[in-house]
């Protein structure tokens, strides 16, 4: 296989982002500050747990990737990697080392929301929900606040109302992130019979969704200023979460696929403000 499919098949991208909601997790909540190397590590676990759900969505779903054509070309569909016994294995053996690494270095507590972000995301969402209900993304998203949760925890196993406000975050953006991601690829998703939101009730509808969940969003990501949190991350958070609102009220005007594709780029440029300035604004505090 290339360098290119095993990115594909453990879906680094995706680990590499709840790495940094696992960091900014730990930097905004209050306890036990670790050393570089130990940060390292508690990014990588999250990376490693991440990427074990990651492979095993793809082990799950190569049937369904050969249905659309934006992920026909994923090595379990080519034959480049062979969705077999060993493959599960590998799976299994990712997720334990991340799990028992988190547990050992930092505490049971780290170990238990790797696990549950890790079974939130292969089995609540991928096995269960994603073929059965246009509400899969909304309940699978918590697989994001446990990479917040895993974070929070190498710093106090206890859970703080920053690390609990940013965990809630994560949940509520995973929907609109997806729901707009999902209005670009609705002939995929239809092709599939994925009963993504937009298939099942149609990309007006759920423009209207995810400007409403957006704008619920946005308002729970302010919600950390009347704690602990400082100007530099209200800002963060009012200009990400302004810019992500306009993209929704765009998309609901016009539900076309430019707008969905300008929406879930917004999103992330939110997701990535509000992360970034919580750091920055602990870094600078203290």
């Amino acid at each position: 296989m290339t360098h290119r499919e095993i990115i594909d098949i453990f879906k680094l991208r995706i680990g590499a982002l709840m790495a940094l909601t696992a960091v900014a997790g730990y930097v905004v909540t209050p306890g036990i500050r670790l050393s570089s190397p130990q940060l390292l590590l508690l990014a990588l676990v999250v990376l490693g747990a991440s990427a074990a759900a990651g492979a095993f969505n793809q082990f799950a779903e190569h049937d369904l990737d050969a249905k659309m054509a934006r992920t026909a070309k994923r090595a379990f569909v080519t034959g480049a990697a062979v969705p077999d016994q060993r493959w599960l294995a590998l799976i299994a053996a990712l997720l334990l080392v991340s799990v028992t690494l988190g547990g050992w270095a930092f505490n049971l507590t780290v170990a238990f929301h790797l696990f549950m972000g890790a079974f939130f995301y292969g089995v609540i969402y991928t096995l269960w929900l994603k073929r059965r209900s246009p509400l899969n993304i909304v309940i699978g998203g918590a697989a994001g606040s446990f990479a917040v949760l895993a974070g929070a925890a190498a710093a106090d196993p206890g859970l703080s109302p920053e690390s609990a406000l940013l965990a809630v975050v994560l949940f509520l953006w995973t929907p609109p992130h997806f729901w707009a991601l999902a209005i670009v690829l609705h002939k995929d998703y239809e092709a599939a019979g994925v009963p993504m939101l937009p298939v099942v009730k149609g990309d007006a509808v759920a423009a209207r969704v995810i400007l409403v969940n957006t704008v619920v969003l946005v308002a729970v990501s302010l919600l950390p200023f009347l704690f602990a949190m400082g100007w530099i991350y209200l800002a963060g958070a009012l200009a990400g979460g302004g810019y992500f609102i306009f993209r929704g009220m765009q998309l609901v005007a016009s539900p076309t696929q430019k707008a969905a594709m300008r929406c879930f780029l917004a999103s992330l440029v939110q997701l990535s403000a509000v992360l970034l300035a919580a750091m920055l604004d602990v870094f600078l505090r203290t």
